[in-house]
């Protein structure tokens, strides 16, 4: 996976997900992850894209709706973040 590639597959997941906050759409975001921890796709790359895109969705985001689009942000984040998680735990529980 490319940063290219990883974009426009958060750019569409995260977009989905935002409105309703489905499951389906909360998932991708776990494959996404996961594929870019596969491929090697650093952790700091992943956190810019999602900065970048979410900078995008306030700006066009009533006052009055930031706080629910940046808990469903976050929410998304956790969920892409994940897989980085479970391999860096299962690192150091293999030391």
């Amino acid at each position: 996976m490319n940063l290219g590639d990883l974009e426009l597959d958060y750019r569409a997941a995260f977009l989905r997900y935002l409105p309703r906050r489905e499951e389906v759409a909360r998932a991708r975001g776990y494959d996404i992850g996961r594929q870019a921890v596969a491929t090697g796709v650093s952790i700091l790359d992943v956190a810019a894209i999602h900065h970048e895109i979410l900078l995008e969705v306030l700006h066009d985001t009533p006052a009055a709706e930031v706080d629910e689009i940046t808990g469903a942000a976050a929410e998304f984040l956790q969920e892409v973040l994940a897989p980085y998680d479970m391999t860096q735990r299962g690192l150091l529980e293999g030391s």
